[in-house]
Parts: C-alpha cells; structure tokens; sequence
C-alpha cells in the first residue's frame, strides 16, 4: 500500500490573492471556496492555500520549476506573472542561464524554464516540486507514494508517477537548516478502503515522526518526513 498526493498545502497572508494569482499563472480553476485551485487531471493535485499571520522570512524549502513549449511560451508566461503581481528577484543566477526566477506577491520563488530542457520532459505546467532536501528524503518519498525514482545521482534525487505528471526533486547537500514552519506542505492519503492509523505506522517505519500538533478537525495526521518536513495524512481519499 502506498499512499496518493492529494494536495499542496501552500500558507498565505492573503489566500484569495494568491490564489488567484496562481489559477492564472498556472490556467487553473479556483474552486468556490475561493482559496483551492483545482486539479486539471489525474496526474494533478489540488492546491490549497491556507491562511497564516506568519511573514515569510527565508527562501521556501520548496518552488515551482515551470515549463515552456517555447521561448515565446516562456516570455508569455513571464509577462503574465509580473501582470499579476510577480517580480523578478536575484538568487545569484547568471546572464547566461536560460530559466527565469520570479516571485509571487508574498515572494514565494518559482522558476520559469527554457524549452527543451530534458528533465522536465514529458510533465506537466508545473514541471517538478523542486526542493531543498538529502537523498534520504528523496529515497522516503519514493517509498512512501510509490513513486519510482527518475534521478539519483551524486545525493540528487527525483521522483515522479508512473503515469507521469509533475517530479519531485531534491537537491542534496548542504541541505539549508530550518528554521520555520514549511510553507509549502504536501498532503497525502491512503488509497479508498486503506487504513489511515497503518498508513501512519508504515510512514514512521519509513522515517517519518508524528508531529506534536494535534489531529486536524477532519482527522488528519500531522506528520514530518527524515528532513524535518511537515506534511498531512488525510483520512482515506
């Protein structure tokens, strides 16, 4: 048994904000709730922005890495960003780097990838979760999805569905320390007729520790994986 990516839990000052910056970024509904942007297929998972009083304080442990069919694709996607609110922003990148950083208007950093480029073949809008993270984690997730490994090499590591979709990435040390509360969290489930509680119990097997925080109202699991990261089990999707 193995669980599913249900959806990305993504903390926000201002979540109907956000939220719409992204359904258009990304050409994504939003939901009635006004904060879920929907999933657009089976290879997807719902995005969830969740209200938090928390400033950012430090770059994400996770970000979008986007990708383009084209380099015109590329600048369209740019310029809609920065329509809707985005900036770019300087992490050291060169002139002669092909992809794009910007930032969100909370400054959540994500990339906008040149075409061609391989390892976001065959994926989605969202090209990979690209994370700060050890092999450990990476070999964790892996087993806990179910979800084989497309990378691992010299501590880097991928993940990606069998059915293909967005990757999951982690880029091996120096991991960053950390400091505060993820504000990108994924939330998973066990499979239809599982058991959430053994789900639980073959996560901790794998690594994983129960968090401190209590059960959620809808039941689910606080958790964090080898690295320290916060994640949810819900109850069975």
């Amino acid at each position: 048994m193995t669980s599913q990516l249900v959806a990305l839990e993504f903390d926000a000052n201002d979540p109907v904000r956000l939220a719409r910056f992204w359904a258009g970024v990304l050409g994504r509904e939003v939901a009635e709730d006004g904060v879920t942007l929907l999933a657009g297929g089976d290879t997807e998972f719902q995005i969830r922005f969740q209200p938090t009083d928390e400033a950012k304080t430090e770059p994400n442990q996770m970000h979008f890495d986007l990708t383009s069919q084209s380099l015109e694709g590329q600048q369209q996607k740019v310029a809609k960003a920065l329509e809707l609110g985005g900036r770019h922003i300087d992490i050291g990148q060169t002139p002669d780097d092909g992809h794009v950083v910007l930032a969100d208007p909370e400054g959540n950093e994500f990339c906008v990838i040149e075409p061609g480029n391989n390892f976001l073949a065959d994926t989605g809008v969202i090209g990979a979760l690209s994370s700060d993270g050890s092999q450990t984690v990476g070999y964790f997730w892996s087993e806990a999805l179910g979800w084989p490994l497309v990378w691992d090499q010299d501590e880097e590591t991928a993940i990606q569905s069998s059915q293909g979709g967005s990757k999951i990435s982690w880029g091996g040390p120096p991991v960053r320390p950390k400091t505060a509360k993820n504000r990108l969290r994924l939330d998973i489930a066990p499979p239809a007729g599982s058991d959430q509680k053994t789900e639980v119990d073959r996560l901790i097997s794998l690594g994983a520790k129960r968090s401190e925080t209590d059960p959620g109202e809808d039941g689910s699991i606080p958790m964090t994986d080898p690295d320290g990261n916060e994640f949810t089990v819900l109850a069975p999707q």
